[in-house]
């Protein structure tokens, strides 16, 4: 993945910050051939802001069952 608009070094001293942008922008844009890492995804679940559709579909991905909200 490559993202012209943010400075990664700089925002990869924040690990959480960094984790969570990366996970925004790998749902919201595209994978690019990466792999979104499962573990991360659950962790930071509550705190991504994704769009209802994709937290709907990647719910019932890691859940195996819809979502109730």
């Amino acid at each position: 993945m490559y993202n012209w608009s943010v400075d990664e070094t700089a925002l990869k001293k924040y690990p959480k910050k960094y984790a969570i942008w990366k996970l925004e922008q790998l749902i919201n844009y595209g994978l690019g051939g990466e792999k979104i890492n499962e573990k991360l995804l659950r962790k930071y679940w509550d705190e991504i802001h994704i769009d209802p559709e994709s937290r709907k579909c990647l719910h019932f991905l890691i859940h195996g069952r819809l979502c109730t909200n």
